[in-house]
């Protein structure tokens, strides 16, 4: 069989730091590891072929060639699946759909011949069956009623990759959180048993990425690498002594529950095997939302000791927000605002609260009446059920906090606030060649070019001074803000503004309609006359 594997493309994210790629050179910030992943699972004798839609585009060739079509994708690149599929379909090439999409939503996914609910390892036989089967209707092959073994998971094929494409390779060593989280969609995909795979696998994932001549940013894409503490404790000393051995050839970064904080051990291990930054789950500073979210876990701790803690061990915190819980007032976005503003966090994601399919949350507000659509993955336009809190009200806090958060001065105030703090970790100061070249692209663009070159000279002079170890951090994180401020300007920020101009436009129309019928007709085509202008500014 020859099999064509495809990664939809990304809009324009916060997460895709498109506009930081420029100084890498890299067209993309990570590979398809799901891809890669499920390579390493086909059967040996089968032609693979891999087109990332993020780095290069889909030739039609490349269809032809195929005898079927993989592509496999999130909520936010559902659109670009379904492209692909029309064009695999008008080629008359078969086409197999999985990843998370597919798996919360496969109803959606139709246009396709064979839809995969699910993680696949322990399900192989069965996709290669429907694969060499003769073509017909659409056929679904059901997520397990139990969850493959990891130690099952093999290396994947990371030779199908260009590493120069990308400016981050990833491994996954474990799937699953024991959390609750209503919001989350993780533990309804993956489960609430975290299960991780044997230190020997990860190593020799992390070997195979060397000899092919990787070196620099990893990213260990678990949703919380210390779900299973236990295992991570045996792990680490493993990663440990190979980075030592090999003179400290990646430095990590993942993502983890932000009660890290409480295990000493644990943060010391992390940064000794090279851990530099990782992204926990904050979403509110308020105890009543997190309780009402069951996001139990954040409530034992001091979220922003905890948040100050980790970066003073030398880990950056990138930290996820969420606004739009039903315990929110109007206070809640200058309550967030301030949190974030005290920390020394640079990177703050904050996003307005999505119903994901098939999560605790939209079963919930299903039972509610106020689900008003399926999840599209995108946050900065209006929730997709009826919030509490005014929705106009909702909106408008949200772009203020956002435009907040992404003044330059308060991002470069994050920024130093961190790069002070951190003390050194082993190899996270390593200058290599490729670090040299970028700075001097980052001095001209950033220092000289970019309006925010006050910003950026005082930040690395100060690092220079007081936190030489720091200078590499405090570029990327120049970088990364270029990006961040850039994409809150001229995306986020205007989108927000016609969502709330739409909202006040649908209000005005049902003011008319609520119009009594006065004996006084010439009132009435006045207030219809003012609608009308209020939707046309809408866009309506």
């Amino acid at each position: 069989m020859k099999i064509l594997l495809v990664h939809p493309s990304f809009p324009i994210t916060y997460w895709g730091f498109q506009y930081a790629l420029t100084f890498s050179g890299a067209r993309a910030m990570l590979p398809p590891l799901g891809l890669v992943t499920v390579a390493g699972l086909l059967p040996e004798g089968w032609d693979l072929r891999l087109v990332d839609l993020n780095v290069r585009p889909l030739e039609d060739d490349a269809i032809r060639w195929a005898d079927a079509v993989f592509v496999g994708g999130m909520i936010v690149q559902r659109d670009s699946m379904h492209e692909v599929i029309a064009r695999a379909r008008a080629l008359e090439t078969r086409v197999v759909v999985g990843g998370p999409a597919p798996t919360t939503s496969p109803s959606e996914f139709a246009d396709a011949d064979l839809i995969v609910e699910g993680e696949i390892e322990d399900r192989i036989p069965e996709l290669v069956a429907a694969v060499e089967a003769p073509r017909g209707e659409i056929r679904l092959l059901k997520k397990s009623r139990t969850t493959p073994d990891m130690t099952r998971s093999p290396t994947p094929r990371f030779d199908l990759l260009n590493f120069g494409d990308y400016d981050a390779m990833s491994v996954q060593v474990s799937r699953g959180c024991p959390y609750r989280c209503e919001f989350c969609d993780i533990i309804e995909i993956y489960g609430r048993v975290p299960r991780i795979k044997r230190p020997e696998q990860v190593l020799a994932e992390l070997d195979l990425l060397r000899t092919l001549g990787w070196r620099g940013g990893v990213f260990v894409v678990d949703d919380n690498f210390i779900g299973n503490r236990p295992a991570v404790r045996k792990l680490l000393p493993e990663v440990i002594a190979y980075q030592e051995r090999h003179g400290y050839p990646f430095d990590f970064a993942t993502e983890a529950s932000v009660n890290l904080a409480e295990d000493d051990e644990l943060i010391a291990q992390m940064v000794a095997a090279g851990f530099t930054q990782v992204f926990v789950g904050i979403e509110s500073p308020s105890p009543e939302a997190l309780k009402a979210t069951q996001k139990t876990q954040n409530l034992r701790i001091d979220l922003l000791a905890s948040v100050q803690k980790l970066s003073s061990a030398g880990l950056e915190v990138m930290a996820g927000f969420i606004v739009g819980f039903d315990q929110d007032g109007p206070e809640a976005f200058e309550a967030l605002r301030d949190y974030v503003q005290a920390s020394p966090i640079p990177i703050a994601m904050a996003g307005l609260l999505m119903a994901l399919p098939e999560t605790q949350l939209s079963r919930r507000l299903e039972r509610e009446g106020r689900l008003r659509r399926r999840a599209s993955g995108d946050q900065f336009g209006r929730p997709n059920f009826e919030p509490i809190l005014d929705e106009e009200t909702l909106v408008t806090g949200y772009a203020k906090l956002l435009a907040e958060l992404y003044e330059p001065a308060a991002y470069y105030q994050r920024c130093e606030a961190h790069v002070m703090r951190a003390q050194p970790v082993p190899g996270g100061s390593k200058i290599r060649f490729s670090d040299v070249m970028r700075l001097f692209k980052v001095m001209w663009l950033v220092g000289v070019v970019r309006p925010r070159r006050r910003h950026f000279w005082r930040l690395l002079f100060k690092t220079l001074r007081k936190a030489r170890h720091n200078l590499r951090r405090a570029v990327v994180l120049a970088v990364m803000g270029e990006h961040m401020i850039r994409y809150t300007e001229e995306h986020v920020l205007p989108r927000l503004a016609v969502a709330v101009e739409t909202i006040r436009a649908e209000r005005a129309t049902e003011a008319i309609r609520r119009v009594p019928a006065w004996d006084d007709r010439r009132e009435i085509p006045v207030l219809v006359g003012a609608a009308a202008m209020t939707a046309d500014a809408a866009g309506a």
